[in-house]
């Protein structure tokens, strides 16, 4: 029981990472249904610029939060405005495939400008003490920097919520995802407010860049394509399109993954994540949280 619990707590923490990235992937699913696969890059862009931000500006570690936030929404934009917003009355297919080319430009990009060192952020930027826990009677551990993981998510998932439901902004995000036709004819700019959602989700995916970092404690330019891919699966384990979803497979996810290692072996953790893929799109393809919708001919 001691091994489940203390597992539940790892998982709780990983799963924390990729349901914010998660959120990024439904947010921009939800409003032009794009999967964009670039999502997992920006996340390692997001990690490089607070690391360059705390190493040789020597900044704060909450200040180089908000500066890769910054970024990284910009990066987000761009890449929006330059590779999606010419392909958004093509075919499904060629926006996907366009995707995949910014991930690839990115990622080798990256080896190129930033090489294949990995590296570490410094350490002492958060305290990571071991804390003792008791659930039940039985003792488990968890460090401080698990819980500043849980914290910061579920503080992000809370803004996020806000925004979406009660700013402008969320209910013209809210608008264009229902009807982007009627949106417009109700005034609202729908290419300001896709560049909005990409920008919201992009500096999600910084912050979890940025935890992933701290987390493994190494980061690297190829350190957003596992995380991406299995966020991508949390989205859709959750309900791609539903940012309720996008929390549960998230979290859901990670849970799963440290079971697996702590049960199994770790070096099956990933096949079984995406067996698991498969099995969901099989038995509830529009996910647990997600609604079958069914068309009429």
């Amino acid at each position: 029981m001691a091994v489940f619990l203390q597992q539940i707590i790892n998982g709780l923490s990983l799963g924390s990472i990729y349901a914010l990235i998660a959120l990024g992937y439904t947010m921009v699913y939800g409003i032009i249904q794009l999967i964009n696969f670039a999502h997992g890059d920006i996340l390692m862009v997001g990690a490089y610029i607070a690391f360059f931000g705390v190493v040789y500006l020597k900044l704060n570690i909450w200040l180089a939060f908000i500066i890769s936030m910054i970024g990284s929404a910009i990066l987000g934009v761009l890449i929006e405005r330059v590779a999606y917003k010419p392909l958004r009355n093509a075919g499904r297919l060629a926006p996907l495939i366009t995707a995949i080319g910014v991930s690839l430009f990115l990622e080798n990009g990256g080896l190129m400008v930033l090489g294949t060192e990995i590296r570490s952020y410094p350490a002492g930027l958060i305290t990571s003490a071991q804390l003792p826990l008791a659930i039940f009677g039985i003792k488990l551990t968890a460090t401080t920097l698990q819980l500043l993981i849980l914290a910061i998510t579920i503080a992000m998932m809370i803004i996020l919520q806000y925004i979406v439901h009660y700013t402008w902004a969320g209910k013209a995000m809210r608008a264009v995802s229902y009807d982007p036709d009627a949106a417009r004819l109700m005034g609202i700019n729908v290419d300001n407010t896709i560049s909005v959602t990409f920008a919201l989700g992009s500096a999600f995916a910084a912050v979890a860049g940025i935890l992933l970092g701290l987390y493994y404690n190494t980061i690297h330019p190829l350190m957003g394509i596992m995380p991406g891919l299995k966020a991508f699966v949390a989205a859709v384990i959750g309900g791609i399109g539903l940012i309720p979803g996008a929390m549960v497979g998230g979290f859901a996810l990670g849970i799963f993954e440290t079971m697996v290692s702590g049960y199994w072996s770790s070096k099956l953790r990933d096949p079984i994540v995406f067996l698991l893929l498969i099995l969901i799109l099989l038995v509830k393809p529009s996910g647990l949280l997600g609604k079958n919708n069914t068309e009429k001919v």
